[in-house]
């Protein structure tokens, strides 16, 4: 019997149990508890800050948010054993609900999934019980929200939408889930005092990493879903209206060749207009979730982020090197490879390696990496990347102004050219095209929609 089914044979139910807010003069303290039946308890909680006189006592929508939030962090221990059926013992969901967390669930998870060969079926993978009950969470308090929440990751996209907005005038604060270097750094380069940093802090329990050590199950979950809900809390307590998300349109692609599984299925618009739509049916905050580079895809923003050379120094997008203090670039990794590809038609040779600390472009171990990311493979690697037309386009990009410098081209770059991919007669038409598409597919309000384009038509 395979892993997947001994473990849900075994443990059949995985209950949410409860979730308790605590409040004091500064912060609002949400603690979880989560079972695997006859396995573990778990018990997970969140610190979130708040301005002085912000009370959420008796607040029925910040009970919403915060329930939300418990459903949101629970995939990642209920993943351990996939038992059949999730009984939310806290919260009433209405079927509605459930199909909506169903598929959340089923699509961030099929990286896992596919990764450890479970052959899942959207419909009877899970099945979720709700015995809670709510009052009516509408709550008649007045609420008139305004400014911007920009989650900050640390990364390049964060940095432009930023940098972009705050160009433009609009009264920004930054949000993080935890607190790492690149982030401080961001934000400082950004011209913004250290308090526009609001740090929501993330308490894992660790007794799922022991499980993990044991041989359950253990994989990709949609973190980004995370960021989401924990985002509507700290945008709610500091009265926030739009949540801006720094998420492209390449973040639509799948990451296995034909089939749909997609790493960063909750970065795509299809999550981005289902978590939009369950915002204003069922939390009703008066906030507005979107993606500011939603049009746009990784090789226009890389393209116009390097306009903005002060965080060159202080950007990372490494996941193993952000698990270390300070946050590095691991250089290693295929998300440090692809960086560095989409950086490479618009940086010197010598400018990516300040950057990285080494030269990725002529390290013979990023051979598999690169093939991957240039759709050699039978699919892209399990990370954050582009797409493969868009990063066939920056070492197409790359290559010709290299060769236009007369400099020797990187161990990688030849390996491109002896695969027969380097069309040069093909990369001006390409080039226009790429830096001049506009994806309809977004959610953002007119007065964004415009400072975007304006930018896109200063900087592209």
């Amino acid at each position: 019997m395979a892993k997947f089914e001994k473990f849900r044979e075994k443990y059949p139910v995985f209950t949410y149990r409860s979730y308790n807010i605590n409040e004091t003069a500064e912060t609002v303290e949400i603690g979880f508890k989560f079972r695997i039946e006859g396995l573990a308890e778990f018990r997970p909680s969140w610190t979130f800050g708040k301005p002085k006189g912000v009370s959420v006592k008796d607040d029925l929508i910040f009970e919403r948010l915060a329930f939300s939030l418990g459903m949101a962090e629970a995939v990642s221990y209920w993943k351990a054993t996939c038992s059949p059926e999730f009984r939310a013992e806290c919260g009433e969901l209405s079927d509605d609900q459930k199909k909506w967390w169903k598929k959340l669930w089923f699509m961030g998870l099929g990286e896992l999934f596919f990764v450890n060969g479970i052959s899942a079926d959207p419909d009877s993978f899970v099945n979720i019980v709700s015995t809670g009950s709510y009052k009516s969470y509408l709550s008649d308090r007045v609420r008139h929200p305004k400014g911007c929440l920009v989650p900050i990751g640390g990364g390049k996209d964060s940095a432009l939408t930023l940098e972009t907005l705050m160009n433009s005038g609009m009264d920004c604060l930054c949000y993080s889930i935890n607190k790492r270097r690149s982030i401080s750094g961001t934000v400082k380069a950004a011209g913004l005092p250290e308090n526009a940093l609001i740090t929501a802090h993330r308490h894992f329990d660790r007794s799922l990493v022991e499980l993990n050590e044991k041989g359950f199950i253990n994989g990709h979950t949609p973190f980004s879903a995370i960021v989401a809900f924990s985002a509507e809390i700290t945008a709610y307590l500091n009265g926030l209206k739009y949540i801006v998300l720094s998420n492209e349109a390449s973040a639509n692609e799948s990451t296995v060749v034909g089939q749909d599984v997609n790493h960063q299925y909750s970065k795509s618009f299809e999550f981005e207009r289902d978590f939009h739509e369950y915002e204003e049916k069922y939390l009703r905050t008066g906030q507005y979730y979107f993606s500011f580079l939603r049009p746009l895809s990784e090789f226009q923003i890389a393209k116009m982020f390097v306009s903005h050379k002060k965080y060159l120094p202080v950007f990372r997008s490494c996941n193993l090197g952000s698990k270390v203090s300070p946050d590095i670039w691991c250089g290693a990794c295929p998300k440090c490879l692809f960086v560095s590809l989409i950086l490479s038609p618009f940086l010197s040779t010598e400018e990516l390696r300040e950057v990285f600390g080494k030269d990725m472009l002529n390290d013979p171990q990023m051979l598999e990496y690169f093939i991957e990311l240039i759709g050699q493979s039978e699919h892209k690697p399990f990370e954050c990347v582009g797409s493969i037309d868009e990063v066939n386009l920056a070492v197409s990009l790359a290559i010709r102004r290299i060769e236009q410098e007369g400099e020797k081209l990187p161990l990688l770059f030849e390996e491109y050219k002896l695969r027969g991919l380097y069309h040069p007669e093909d990369i001006d038409a390409l080039n226009k095209e790429c830096c001049g598409s506009f994806n309809e597919e977004n959610l953002l309000p007119d007065e964004f929609r415009k400072i975007l384009e304006n930018e896109m038509e200063r900087l592209l």
